[in-house]
């Protein structure tokens, strides 16, 4: 039976920053306890993208996704925009009530403005509110600086392991910023 306490944590890579013209390559999700703790891994999926497409990009773009190895896998995959939604979708429902969880990650209102217009479906799985780490960091940055310090990110721009590194750093600030507030669902 899904649960209404879980979180679900999704990352996409795309082609670029702007939803009106560039791509979704990859998608990811992973789904939590409120505690932080794994509950299922979801689908990883490399999205197929016309060579058209995948030129547009910047160099930056380029030079990312090329030595991660995600563009090959692009270039490799067969999986389109509408079946990665609804794999992710399958992976989902069983476990998380509709309309329940925040959309959680890094900088996470980019990830959902690429799902309001290419996969709007997925986009409306979530609750309208954001659990957004990125907040959290630059708070840290402004009011902890020693806290927002010691986390070091390994920045790899590939979902599935920007998910969990945003899910390690979301207990890095839990435990350095909460810690007198927080100690586990009991005290909740």
């Amino acid at each position: 039976m899904p649960s209404g306490d879980y979180l679900v944590w999704i990352d996409l890579e795309m082609t670029g920053l702007k939803p009106a013209t560039d791509a979704i390559i990859e998608i990811a999700t992973v789904v939590t306890d409120r505690d932080l703790n794994l509950i299922a891994d979801g689908p990883v999926l490399a999205i197929h993208q016309p060579e058209e497409v995948l030129a547009r990009m910047d160099d930056w773009n380029r030079r990312q996704h090329g030595s991660s190895g995600l563009l090959a896998r692009v270039r490799a995959s067969r999986t389109r925009v509408g079946e990665a939604q609804q794999r992710t979708l399958g992976f989902l429902a069983p476990l998380v009530t509709a309309g329940s969880s925040p959309m959680c990650g890094n900088s996470i209102c980019q990830d959902r403005r690429f799902l309001a217009r290419c996969m709007p479906e997925l986009e409306g799985f979530f609750h309208y509110r954001n659990l957004d780490v990125s907040t959290l960091k630059e708070l840290a940055r402004r009011w902890a600086p020693a806290v927002a310090e010691s986390f070091v990110k390994q920045g790899t721009h590939l979902a599935h392991a920007d998910i969990h590194e945003s899910i390690r750093e979301l207990r890095h600030y839990r435990a350095r910023l909460f810690a007198p507030a927080w100690s586990g669902s009991a005290g909740a």
